[in-house]
């Protein structure tokens, strides 16, 4: 078994919203984005405080697995794929053991580098499900609402879905940042040609990360920021939807 370790921040052992069925959650430590409503602002530091091992996460698999036989292990973040050799060589043996992998990633490591793509061409031999968020459309807001710009982000998202990857695609809406119809068609028109999304979801952002960033002693950027109700997301996602169906 690879001794490749892993970093990671915390864990959840029944998530039941990070793929199909109750699956165990690992949050890994690093990211590079600073997203203004970032839900976990602990995991965004790279630090090496809570190594694991392949060996250690499927053995706290083993311990429940009767509860996961629907599900299985996602491994999230942070941003995951910061990690890469780590999650590959956790999912190949995942799936030697016949284990549903899935990982939620913001795409944005994606590089057409070579080296770096052989990787992702080896995670995707291994990885069942790739939840992934599109945050913004336009990459001058997207790097104002992260800090980074989201040309990787959506070329690989493509890549993703050439290779034939099967996808769900989430979209965290902020009201009064991510919710405008721009951004929003622009969503409808991008996802429309991906041929293997399986899921296309709204979250609705909420604060209750808050106390989080009191704890660590951090201003958080979006306090004026009310939560969407059910009704807005479903107008929200009626102008996607609708993009989506643009000829």
């Amino acid at each position: 078994m690879s001794q490749v370790i892993g970093y990671y921040s915390s864990y959840e052992s029944f998530g039941a919203v990070d793929g199909p069925g109750l699956r165990l959650v690992y949050f890994l430590q690093g990211c590079p984005l600073r997203c203004k409503y970032c839900h976990n602002p602990e995991t965004q530091v790279v630090n090496k405080e809570k190594p694991i091992t392949v060996a250690e996460i499927i053995d706290h698999y083993e311990k429940s697995k009767e509860f996961y036989r629907q599900g299985g292990i996602t491994i999230s973040g942070g941003e995951p794929l910061m990690q890469i050799d780590f999650i590959i060589a956790l999912f190949t043996e995942l799936k030697k053991r016949g284990i549903h992998t899935c990982v939620d990633t913001s795409v944005v490591t994606f590089s057409e580098n070579p080296l770096l793509l052989q990787k992702w061409g080896e995670l995707v031999k291994v990885c069942d499900l790739f939840i992934c968020d599109i945050k913004e459309i336009n990459s001058a807001r997207h790097k104002e609402l992260t800090g980074l710009g989201n040309e990787n982000i959506l070329k690989g998202i493509k890549w993703l879905d050439e290779q034939g990857a099967n996808l769900w695609i989430r979209h965290v809406l902020v009201p009064g940042y991510t919710d405008t119809k721009e951004n929003l068609t622009g969503i409808g028109h991008f996802i429309k040609d991906l041929k293997h999304m399986e899921k296309f979801e709204i979250l609705p952002y909420h604060n209750m990360m808050v106390p989080k960033y009191d704890n660590m002693n951090r201003k958080f950027e979006l306090p004026e920021v009310v939560p969407p109700t059910r009704e807005y997301c479903q107008e929200c996602l009626k102008i996607i939807n609708k993009a989506m169906h643009d000829a």
